[in-house]
């Protein structure tokens, strides 16, 4: 379970690394593929707890790190109104309520019933998507979701949710060779009574 604890935190620091060469689809409301949210969201229903947490600490905290590395504010052709006092570390409490909401499905998913966690980790990017975006506009003082912004979030959303199933792929695979099980539940046949 170490060793597959230690490929997960691995693997997400190798998603952020990818993610940087990941460009916006123009053509589809400039949304983007997730890629360290996605892989996040796909760890956190294999493994315990204190595992979940580290890597939500550690997913938020790069993450607010990566975006906050740049012009104050934010990139003035980005942020129209740049934004002043959104704090560092949001991201760790926004990591770990995904998180949350993926282990309440673990059940689902030790029974062999990865299709759940699939479609939930859409679910999950979307309200990621839509807290963050309450945040900023919250810091900014107003609220102004236009028609844009929501086809944005809800493609960004999709097209992250549809590789869910590859990094499923890639996290059995980790398991197999870490031998760890990853869905337990599964292997267990019913004996009649």
């Amino acid at each position: 379970m170490i060793r597959y604890s230690i490929a997960t935190i691995l693997l997400l620091l190798a998603a952020f690394v990818v993610q940087q060469f990941l460009p916006a689809f123009t053509g589809i409301h400039h949304s983007r593929i997730l890629l360290v949210q996605l892989l996040f969201l796909c760890c956190a229903v294999t493994v315990g707890q204190p595992t979940m947490l580290l890597l939500a600490f550690i997913g938020g905290f790069f993450w607010d790190a990566q975006c906050a590395l740049g012009p104050h504010g934010g990139d003035p052709e980005v942020y129209r109104q740049q934004v002043e006092n959104l704090r560092f570390g949001y991201s760790i409490l926004l990591f770990g309520g995904m998180g949350f909401l993926m282990q309440g499905i673990q059940p689902l998913f030790k029974q062999g019933k990865w299709h759940f966690s699939a479609l939930l980790s859409g679910i999950a990017v979307l309200l990621y998507l839509t807290a963050e975006y309450t945040i900023i506009n919250f810091v900014r003082g107003e609220f102004t979701l236009s028609r844009a912004t929501m086809l944005q979030m809800t493609y960004t959303s999709v097209l992250t949710m549809l590789f869910s199933p590859i990094v499923f792929w890639m996290l059995f695979t980790i398991a197999r060779s870490c031998d760890h099980s990853i869905k337990p539940e599964a292997g267990r046949r019913r004996r009649p009574r």
